[in-house]
């Protein structure tokens, strides 16, 4: 398996992103969407439930997008998430993320992970099963995020937290 840091290099080379979010004030889909379109990515948000954020307008589902994405962030439920890499799996997009802020293997916090991560087995497994590359965990902002975010990555690759 590549190493995270390939993955990561990887996703976030692509040009066209998506990002689903939970609901419009969520922090963590906000940054991420927000930091992403300051790295020069064109950006669509994801969420059935809204019409617009930042001014913009947020998609239903990914069929829905003016253009094809190369990857999509997901910061939902795992629930949510299974839905998403299923129309992956049907769009044929190649890449997806599954948020967790403790890391691809979380050591600490696994009760967090689990409520409100959004990586689910179910899905990373349908992303292997049909050649869809998945970082399943970590966030984007721990690789071009402010400071904090940075220096979380290291925590969790000193404690084993970020292996694939």
């Amino acid at each position: 398996m590549a190493a995270i840091d390939d993955l990561v290099n990887d996703f976030l080379s692509q040009k066209v992103l998506a990002i689903s979010s939970p609901s419009p004030d969520d922090p963590a889909s906000n940054l991420n969407y927000r930091t992403l379109l300051k790295k020069g990515c064109t950006v669509y948000a994801l969420n059935p439930e809204v019409d617009t954020f930042d001014d913009m307008p947020v998609y239903p589902d990914l069929k829905s997008m003016p253009e094809k994405v190369d990857g999509v962030v997901i910061i939902t439920g795992k629930e949510r998430a299974l839905v998403i890499v299923k129309e992956c799996v049907d769009l044929g997009i190649p890449r997806v993320w599954m948020h967790d802020s403790m890391g691809t293997h979380p050591r600490i916090g696994k009760g967090i992970s689990r409520k409100v991560g959004s990586v689910s087995g179910e899905a990373v497994a349908m992303c292997r099963e049909n050649n869809i590359m998945v970082i399943p965990g970590s966030c984007p902002m721990q690789f071009i995020g402010d400071i904090g975010h940075k220096c979380m990555r290291g925590f969790l690759r000193v404690i084993g937290a970020l292996e694939v």
